[in-house]
């Protein structure tokens, strides 16, 4: 049987935070970091004069007190019953001269949470990232940067099914993840997914006290015909704000699953986007376990990265790791890079410009003999 397994990173189905969309790498910087520490300072158990000054600096800064459909924030609060005595804050003027007061005395004395603020997706946009999907048509597909698992299936049956008339998947699933910014991993596939599991990377190795973007790795169990298999998806820690120490840490919890998880089946798959490339420590770290990766493979025969123009192994950042007994049933290995806009890459003729484009992450696939 032979059967394919691809990975793709799709920069979120229909919506997609409004702070990834600009321009400006430095301004996107600047709003997650300021979104990372409001995070952290809300999850404090006791509010300190300077966390409250901290916190309505940066509630003012992003106008996080409301919500404008006209100009809707990057940052906001999202509060419950705040009018009745149990918000974090209150607000007095209106417009540019609204004034913020942190009333809360520390976390349990409110409910709510801080979000990113977000855009609708361009139509195009959804229909070229359908279009890669229904190209690469895999067998298993492990989908990076997915909003929700109700986004998940109506990608599914709206996009891939309705508006492009391909066949959709039997099966779909995505467990909703630690990353408040919505960009879980999720899984389609033409088998039956027989049990998934989430191991949590939520603390950083150096500072266990202080909390940053949570990130998972859903273990996904697939029924073949014959032994199952499972696969290990992952979108490691970024590189804006960079901190490779948490990603190393983050790649050797791999490790560890991974180890685990050849204690019931020797099919596991690790896949995903690691944020790094090929001789970085993560991925050094998982290549010095007995995994290889299937752009090392003799049937490779494409670009060497797999984001951005994908010319250099800089610029890999995706990948399908195989253990042994899989590495001799590998058939082909292929990147589809269609849905990219960039200098030197053949698009698809609906992807016109970087603001319509599927993604900025090539989708990665394999081909094996099972």
């Amino acid at each position: 049987m032979s059967i394919r397994i691809a990975t793709f990173n799709m920069e979120n189905l229909f919506r997609r935070p409004t702070a990834f969309r600009l321009s400006n790498p430095a301004d996107r910087e600047d709003v997650l970091g300021d979104f990372a520490k409001l995070v952290t300072l809300l999850d404090l158990p006791v509010y300190q004069d300077a966390d409250k000054a901290e916190i309505v600096r940066l509630i003012t800064k992003y106008r996080a007190f409301g919500i404008d459909p006209q100009d809707p924030p990057l940052i906001f609060i999202n509060q419950s019953r705040p009018g009745k005595g149990s918000g974090l804050f209150k607000t007095s003027g209106s417009g540019k001269d609204t004034t913020v007061e942190v009333t809360a005395k520390g976390r349990a004395a409110w409910a709510g949470w801080a979000e990113l603020g977000q855009d609708d997706l361009d139509l195009d946009t959804v229909r070229n990232t359908g279009r890669v999907v229904s190209e690469v048509d895999a067998d298993i597909l492990l989908t990076v940067e997915v909003e929700d698992r109700l986004a998940l299936e109506r990608f599914n049956t709206q996009v891939l099914q309705g508006a492009l008339g391909r066949r959709p998947y039997p099966y779909n699933l995505l467990i909703d993840g630690n990353d408040p910014r919505g960009i879980d991993i999720g899984i389609f596939s033409r088998h039956p997914i027989t049990s998934v599991r989430t191991h949590v990377f939520d603390t950083h190795p150096e500072r266990p006290d202080q909390r940053l973007f949570s990130r998972d790795c859903p273990e996904f169990e697939i029924q073949l015909d014959g032994t199952p298999l499972v696969i290990l998806g992952n979108h490691l820690k970024s590189k804006s704000h960079d901190d490779p120490d948490l990603r190393l840490a983050q790649a050797r919890r791999v490790v560890e699953i991974y180890r685990a998880a050849l204690e019931r089946t020797p099919h596991v798959v690790v896949a995903g986007d690691l944020n790094d490339e090929p001789n970085s420590a993560p991925a050094v770290e998982l290549g010095e376990t007995d995994l290889r990766d299937v752009m090392t493979h003799h049937a490779y025969r494409g670009l060497p990265g797999t984001h951005g123009d994908c010319k250099s192994e800089g610029d890999k950042l995706d990948y399908l790791l195989l253990p042994p007994p899989l590495w001799p049933e590998v058939q082909h290995v292929g990147l589809e890079t269609r849905g990219l806009f960039a200098e030197g890459i053949k698009s698809f003729d609906t992807v016109t410009s970087k603001g319509n484009a599927a993604s900025d992450h090539a989708a990665l696939f394999v081909d094996l003999d099972l």
